[in-house]
């Protein structure tokens, strides 16, 4: 669909705006908002490899700091050969916001796997998983 065409073209081309001189895997990704805003990210990698942000929690983080709280879909693109799935942190990350979120996967050669994050993370922790207050 159109929709999903727009956030896979956005996504790659947000690989270029990527910072990472360690790795050389350039992600990039396109977060859609429930009110049609299209927030972007990117990978920015950090010699101390665990100050890392990957591109899906950079989108996300923008999103949130710009009054953005429920998000449709998500595309995640990068410069390696296979789909570039979001990593497990990214994953539990997303599913705060809403199990039903459509992650479009993207391959370099442009192929596309579309998952919900609830079939990537099927056991996410959650609010409900806290102690009662």
């Amino acid at each position: 669909d159109k929709e999903k065409e727009k956030l896979v073209k956005i996504a790659q081309g947000m690989c270029a705006k990527a910072y990472c001189n360690y790795s050389k895997v350039t992600v990039g990704a396109a977060l859609l908002c429930e009110d049609g805003t299209i927030v972007t990210g990117c990978n920015v990698e950090n010699a101390s490899y665990g100050l890392t942000i990957c591109a899906e929690r950079t989108a996300v983080v923008k999103a949130v700091s710009e009054g953005h709280r429920s998000f449709k879909a998500i595309a995640v693109a990068s410069n390696m050969n296979d789909f570039t799935m979001p990593c497990g942190a990214c994953r539990q990350f997303m599913a705060e916001f809403g199990k039903n979120l459509v992650v479009h996967a993207v391959a370099a050669d442009g192929r596309v796997l579309t998952k919900r994050i609830d079939e990537l993370l099927p056991f996410s922790f959650g609010a409900v998983d806290l102690p009662p207050k």
